[in-house]
């Protein structure tokens, strides 16, 4: 068995969609950042809100943009660009603030989009070496959802939203399941069955945010 030892953060009353923000301050608190929920969510996380247009519901692309706001329960989620592209900001910035804005930076760390990886190869590159990865599966495991749809902002295409998303932070394993740092509901760290978590992760593309040295 190995068991990441993380700070815990719940989404819980104030982050009501912030699953995927939520985690991934937790893992850079385990890394040694002083950051907030909140910094990172005004500062770093791209988000972009729906629109009417005749009749028409109007959104972002969740590849590109938190769909909504992570503080309003009914809006949604976004996908693992949007978390590599917030962690590389917060790299480059805190390595600003270290180093006096020095045109060189020695950043410490890169994020890297795991999306389709498997799981196997996740706990090799990451889980093995101590570093915990952002995963994405369902709330509690529950069966996905096909719906909501709207049309894409930039480009009018259809597109439909799995729904259950769910973003937690994989922390450890054993022969039976996997470990997360779970921010929903204040669930703190849980243990699911691999099958279980390996449908619910495909279910959701496979996605996943992993951080390496640079």
């Amino acid at each position: 068995m190995i068991k990441i030892n993380v700070p815990y953060i719940s989404q819980k009353g104030s982050y009501p969609t912030g699953c995927e923000s939520v985690s991934t301050v937790m893992l850079l608190r385990f890394l040694g950042y002083e950051i907030s929920v909140d910094e990172f969510i005004e500062k770093y996380l791209d988000c972009c809100e729906f629109e009417m247009r005749d009749g028409q519901l109007y959104g972002p692309d969740p590849k590109e943009y938190f769909c909504g706001s992570p503080y309003n329960e009914d809006d949604f989620g976004c996908y693992a660009p949007v978390i590599c592209k917030a962690l590389e900001k917060v790299f480059r910035v805190y390595a600003s603030k270290l180093q006096g804005d020095s045109e060189a930076l020695d950043i410490a760390y890169k994020a890297v989009d795991e999306t389709g990886t498997p799981i196997h190869e996740l706990l090799e590159r990451y889980i093995d070496k101590g570093m915990p990865v952002i995963f994405w599966a369902c709330i509690d495991m529950r069966e996905p959802i096909v719906g909501p749809e709207w049309k894409l902002l930039d480009t009018g295409a259809d597109f439909t939203w799995i729904s259950n998303e769910h973003c937690m932070l994989l922390v450890g394993y054993d022969d039976d399941g996997y470990y997360f740092n779970d921010p929903y509901e204040s669930h703190g760290l849980v243990h699911y069955p691999k099958q279980l978590v390996e449908e619910r992760h495909q279910a959701q593309y496979g996605m996943a945010v992993g951080v390496c040295r640079n």
